[in-house]
């Protein structure tokens, strides 16, 4: 597995359009439609994916990201830098969650001042700026990432009350 193959896995939940293309989801992420095909194949041998690589597993995306993602892609918060708040600091977060310090991705578009924590791949920062939902998916596991038990935990209940519509 890979980072973006969990982005790519949430753009396909978050995505409404039962037609979409390899290109649709590499357009929207900004990613190749070659990344896009070699993650669907490693989803589908991790079983996060039926094989037609249309149907995301829900439950199991979901055990692996409340179980594995924080082994898996860790992260330490960095410097202080410009960007795009994420994790707590998402707005879904900021009156569930209190924190001294922000937390963004590194972005120059940003608008906000805190600590970089690393996007799960290069593009989130430009991928969510056309997807509310992606985006407040990514900052529930940028919460998983590097929150304590109780943010975590509250990062969890989200996404599962989310994805397992």
């Amino acid at each position: 597995m890979r980072p973006q193959d969990i982005v790519i896995l949430l753009k396909i939940l978050a995505n409404h359009k039962k037609d979409w293309q390899y290109r649709d989801l590499a357009n929207e992420l900004v990613i190749s439609i070659s990344e896009v095909s070699e993650s669907l194949n490693r989803s589908h041998i991790a079983g996060l994916i039926d094989e037609s690589k249309r149907r995301v597993h829900r439950e199991s995306l979901l055990e692996f990201i409340q179980h594995g993602l924080h082994y898996v892609f860790p992260q330490v918060p960095g410097t202080f830098v410009t960007g795009i708040p994420t994790g707590h600091s998402h707005p879904f977060f900021k009156d569930r969650i209190t924190a001294e310090l922000e937390y963004v991705w590194p972005h120059d578009q940003g608008t906000a001042r805190g600590l970089s924590i690393a996007p799960l791949y290069k593009g989130a920062p430009v991928a969510v700026g056309k997807d509310k939902q992606l985006y407040k998916w990514l900052a529930c596991i940028d919460v998983i990432r590097v929150g304590r038990a109780r943010e975590k935990k509250l990062a969890v209940k989200e996404l599962e009350k989310e994805l397992m519509v």
